[in-house]
C-alpha cells in the first residue's frame, strides 16, 4: 500500500530547495536586520514586478494585507462593502476591522468566483468597494465587475491569497482593481514560514498608505525614509519580518516552475477524472488558474472523504460554513437560501491534494480510490 498522501506536502517542497532557505535565513540571522531588513525592499520590487504592479508592500499577513488596503482606499464606518460569502473568513473579517458592513452575494456557480450581476443588484448609496475573490486559484470575471466599479464609482480590491500568478485575458492578477492581496500563509502557493502578505497597486497614493498604516502610522519624508518618532496616523504593526521576506525571495524565483506543474497535475486529474459522477472544475478559456487548490462536487461529502482517509489520501473542505451563516456575521441578519449557490457548493465541494511534489503515482492512487469510493456509495 502507498503512504500516506497529504492534502499539501510542505516538507517535500522545503526539502527540495533546503540549501537556499538555509543560506537566505543565515544571512538575515547574521545581519541582524530583523525588522526592514533590505530583504524585505528587495522582495516587494521583485514581486511587484511578478505581478506586474507599480508597487508591493510587504506586511504581516494576508488578513493585514486586506485591511490596510481597505482603508487606504478610505473604507470606514458607514460604508458598505460588496464580497463573497464562499471564501476563508478573513475576506471579510478585514471589513468589519476597516469598520465597514460586508455585503454578501451569490457565486458563480462554474467558477465560484462574485457573479457580476449579483454585485450590480447589491449596490447601494452606502457602496464603497468591491471585494472579489480569486478562489481555488481562478481569477473572478474582472471586466465586468470593474466595469460595474466604474459606473458607480467604486474602489475593486483584488483578494488574490490564492491566486499568485493567475492570469485574467492574459493579465496577471494583482493588477486588476485599484488594489490586490495576497497571503503568503505557509500552505500558499507561494508560502512563507510564517504568516505574512502583500498589497500591491499601480496608485503611488495607496502605496504610500499602506506603508505608512503597517508602520504605526510614521511620517515618510521626501526621500521615502522614515521618521522614528513622527506618526501622521493611528496606524498599526504589521510589517512583514525580514526573515520572511528572504525565505519568499527565494521561493518566488520557484514559483513559474511549480505553476506549471501544478497545471500539469490538475490536467492530469481531469483527464483521469472524465467521465466520473462527480463535477468537475471549469476554467473560462479566458482565464488561466494556478490551481491552488483542485476542487470537486461530490454526493454524499462525508462517506466519500471518510473512504479516502481509510486509503490514507488527505482531503479538505473549503469551506464547509459559508460566511454569511457564521455564528460571528449573524448580525447581519443573512438566513440559509438567501445565497443558493454558495450554499449548494458549501454542501459539496471537496478538495484532492494538489502540490508541485505530487508524483503521477499518488495521483493515480487518489483518482482509484475517488472512483471506488462513487461506485460503491
Amino acid at each position: 500500500m502507498m503512504s500516506k498522501i497529504p492534502l499539501v506536502d510542505l516538507k517535500a517542497q522545503y526539502m527540495a530547495i533546503r540549501p537556499e532557505i538555509e543560506a537566505a535565513i543565515q544571512r538575515v540571522i547574521e545581519s541582524t536586520a530583523f525588522i526592514n531588513g533590505p530583504d524585505v525592499a528587495a522582495f516587494e520590487q521583485e514581486f511587484a514586478q511578478f505581478c506586474g504592479a507599480a508597487y508591493a508592500v510587504g506586511v504581516a499577513s494576508g488578513t493585514a494585507a486586506l485591511q490596510l488596503a481597505l482603508q487606504a482606499c478610505g473604507v470606514g464606518a458607514g460604508d458598505e462593502v460588496i464580497t463573497t460569502a464562499h471564501t476563508f473568513c478573513a475576506t471579510a473579517e478585514a471589513i468589519v476591522h476597516a469598520g465597514a458592513r460586508p455585503v454578501f452575494v451569490d457565486i458563480d456557480p462554474c467558477s465560484y468566483t462574485l457573479a457580476p450581476e449579483a454585485v450590480a443588484r447589491a449596490i447601494t448609496p452606502r457602496t464603497k468597494a468591491i471585494v472579489p475573490v480569486h478562489l481555488y486559484g481562478m481569477p473572478a470575471d474582472m471586466d465586468a465587475i470593474n466595469a460595474i466599479a466604474q459606473q458607480h464609482g467604486l474602489f475593486v480590491i483584488e483578494d488574490a491569497a490564492q491566486a499568485h500568478g493567475a492570469l485574467y485575458k492574459g493579465r496577471p492578477v494583482g493588477t486588476l482593481g485599484h488594489v490586490a492581496c495576497f497571503s503568503f500563509y505557509p500552505g500558499k502557493n507561494l508560502g512563507a514560514y510564517g504568516d505574512a502578505g502583500a498589497v500591491t497597486t499601480n496608485d503611488p497614493a495607496i502605496a504610500r498608505r499602506v506603508l505608512a498604516l503597517r508602520d504605526h502610522g510614521r511620517a515618510i519624508g521626501p526621500d521615502g525614509k522614515r521618521s522614528k518618532y513622527e506618526h501622521d496616523q493611528v496606524g498599526y504593526g504589521e510589517r512583514l519580518d525580514t526573515l520572511q521576506a528572504a525565505i519568499l525571495r527565494v521561493k518566488l524565483r520557484y514559483l513559474p516552475e511549480w505553476t506549471a506543474r501544478r497545471q500539469m497535475i490538475a490536467q492530469r486529474y481531469l483527464e483521469l477524472l472524465a467521465g466520473a459522477p462527480i463535477g468537475l472544475p471549469f476554467t473560462p478559456p479566458d482565464r488561466q488558474s494556478v490551481w491552488h487548490l483542485f476542487v470537486v462536487r461530490v454526493r454524499r461529502r462525508a462517506d466519500i472523504q471518510a473512504h479516502l482517509a481509510a486509503q490514507g489520501i488527505e482531503t479538505g473542505i473549503h469551506y464547509p460554513i459559508p460566511l454569511h451563516l457564521q455564528k460571528g456575521f449573524a448580525y447581519l441578519g443573512y438566513r440559509a437560501g438567501d445565497l443558493p449557490h454558495t450554499e449548494a457548493a458549501a454542501q459539496e465541494v471537496l478538495s484532492l491534494p494538489i502540490y508541485a511534489e505530487l508524483s503521477e503515482a499518488q495521483q493515480v492512487c487518489v483518482v482509484h480510490a475517488l472512483r471506488e469510493a462513487g461506485s460503491c456509495l
